[in-house]
């Protein structure tokens, strides 16, 4: 790590997120912009992991002031250096408005989006170089596994992380101190610790933000387990779709290797590990223990039945201890700073905190990481700023493709392992699909369960078959196919595929089926037996487009917009639109001026 002093450091958001907003030309234009003020000795810039504010990218924070701006780009970077680093005069234009008070924001602590977040797993994410082992331990990166190598028996670690009451991060929520029990309880020459990083739930990213940003919290994590439970070797298996945050990894583990945080007798001790990184080709069953664990194998990503479980026999048959990046990443915070303060934070059986994606119809996508026992309103509210484009919130997906749906009745439910079961969702890795007045949730449950049956393995018949019978119901309702009785149908196939399937995906596949129908059953009744979208959202259920001829000005727009000239008429005339012709694309709706178009 360079030890010079400087009297400013310029963080620039290096997150997947910004890197594609252009993050990379951003850096390069100031760093030539210092270079032509001779002020690269004075002004250091360090390219971080993801801020989170992915809305707003890229984005930079200017120290020792911390301003914070986003949405740079690489003709902004002469003003920051003229303005900002040589006169101490903030750029006001490239500062968050508040878009309530229309207020410039210089500091990111009292952006909404931040205001009501609260960082573990995320605590360094935006903050240090991720390439930079020296940045982490400043922070006091490795203190627990000296702590625990040193002052602990593994029996202790594993006591800790239990009366912490961390539970998995990765869907399920099971309580991670007794899976480290069971894994260290069990009889075995060799045992393992595997990192599930195969993140891939639509729209989630969370764990690879913590990669990204901060993969020296993994690795202490798993360093840590691999202690408790008695392994000596650990994987983390993460998809080839994730090339910055492998980046990073190796990285990182070649200089925890470096420094003797890695190998042979940690900290003077006769504990040994090694870490290996294993590249999943994106199958989405991969997600599931087992079938992860066949693929380091080298062997088709399949799921295989359980009992036995992975704790017993696991990886090459050998006692194996699975968690998600966010709960490796949770833990040297319990081991350092003790189970009862972790405890302080979140719900009596949800401790600590969980980090959410957010995406959909909200203003304010990105990466939040809140107490658990938030509310969903202040989630999309607070912090994600409400739906865009003024309209009205309908529901929200929350556990990803296996989640359920939530309607507006359940904004003000508490976030919570247990809470989400009892209204029909689940926690899930954390993703989070915010939905308007304009989605249609027959479609919605379409979707989904279209990503989940084309995921299937195809191992079991009850997945293999029964999601590709429910995915052919749903698909004739929503073009105006639908029949008596479809509901009840889906309704019967959904339990039987979820006692029935062999894994997680099938036992979880139909639960945006069986909430949509839950919250939303009117809709499937009105695609069925009215023949109609309520949200207007199947276009094969739209009716034909008419023009009002008393509203019609004749001002020819809509003939102009037309792409299949399926409207006729002259200036100053009324309007017709011919029903064969037209393909209801919508396009003269959306032009016309006086609203003179309907369906």
């Amino acid at each position: 790590m360079d030890q010079s002093i400087y009297r400013s450091h310029i963080l620039i958001c290096g997150g997947t997120g910004c890197v594609s907003s252009g993050c990379k030309e951003v850096r390069s234009s100031l760093e030539e912009e210092l270079a032509e003020r001779d002020l690269v000795n004075e002004i250091k810039v360090i390219e971080t992991g993801c801020h989170g504010f992915c809305e707003k990218g890229p984005l930079m924070i200017v120290y020792p002031e911390g301003v914070f701006y986003c949405k740079v780009q690489p003709e902004d970077m002469e003003e920051v250096v003229e303005e900002h680093i040589l006169k101490g005069k903030v750029v006001e234009r490239l500062l968050y408005t508040d878009p309530t008070t229309g207020e410039n924001i210089p500091s990111y602590q009292e952006i909404d989006f931040y205001k009501k977040q609260q960082r573990t797993a995320l605590i360094n994410c935006g903050y240090i170089d991720p390439e930079e082992i020296k940045e982490y331990i400043a922070t006091g990166g490795y203190e627990a596994i000296g702590k625990a190598l040193t002052e602990m028996t593994p029996q202790e670690v594993i006591d800790e992380v239990k009366e912490s009451g961390l539970r998995g991060r990765g869907g399920g929520g099971f309580p991670t101190g007794l899976k480290w029990q069971f894994a260290s309880d069990a009889e075995g020459d060799k045992k393992y610790v595997i990192c599930n990083a195969d993140e891939g739930d639509p729209g989630a990213f969370m764990d690879r933000s913590i990669l990204e940003g901060d993969p020296h919290v993994l690795i202490e994590g798993m360093i840590l387990a691999a202690y408790a439970v008695g392994a000596d070797e650990g994987y983390v298996y993460v998809r080839a779709e994730y090339p910055l945050a492998i980046k990073r990894l190796r990285v990182a583990l070649e200089q925890a290797e470096e420094n003797g945080l890695l190998g042979e007798n940690l900290f003077g001790t006769d504990f040994s590990f090694k870490l290996r990184i294993k590249e999943g080709a994106g199958a989405f069953v991969c997600g599931e223990e087992t079938a992860l664990m066949a693929s380091i194998e080298g062997e088709r990503g399949m799921p295989r039945p359980r009992p036995p479980f992975p704790a017993e026999k696991g990886l090459w048959g050998k006692p194996t201890n699975i968690n998600n990046v966010e709960t490796y990443a949770n833990v040297p915070a319990i081991i350092k700073e003790g189970a009862e303060a972790y405890k302080q934070v979140g719900t009596e059986g949800s401790t600590g905190t969980k980090v959410f994606a957010l995406t959909g119809k909200i203003n304010n996508t990105g990466l939040a990481e809140v107490p658990m026992g938030i509310t969903m309103r202040e989630i999309i509210y607070d912090i994600g700023g409400g739906i865009n484009e003024g309209k009205e919130f309908k529901a929200v997906q929350i556990g990803g493709p296996s989640g359920g749906c939530l309607p507006e009745d359940k904004l003000d439910l508490t976030i919570d392992y247990d809470s989400l079961l009892e209204v029909g969702a689940m926690m899930g890795s954390g993703g989070l699909v915010v939905m308007d007045e304009d989605t249609c949730m027959v479609d919605v449950a379409r979707f989904f369960l279209d990503f989940t049956q084309s995921e299937s393995c195809g191992k079991c018949t009850p997945c293999r078959i029964g999601t590709k019978q429910m995915l052919d119901i749903l698909e004739r309702i929503t073009v105006g196919e639908g029949q008596e009785g479809d509901i009840e149908l889906l309704e019967r196939l959904a339990e039987n595929i979820k006692s029935t399937s062999l894994c997680g995906l099938g036992q979880t596949a139909p639960n945006p089926v069986l909430s949509t129908l839950r919250y939303f059953r009117d809709e499937y009744e009105a695609h069925i037996y009215e023949q109609t979208c309520p949200a207007g959202a199947c276009e094969e259920l739209l009716g034909a487009y008419v023009i009002d001829g008393e509203a019609c000005v004749g001002c020819t727009v809509c003939t102009e917009a037309c792409p299949v000239d399926a409207i006729a008429g002259e200036a100053k005339e009324e309007h017709l639109i011919d029903e064969d012709a037209c393909i209801a694309c919508g396009a003269c709706v959306d032009k016309c001026p006086v609203d003179a178009i309907t369906q």
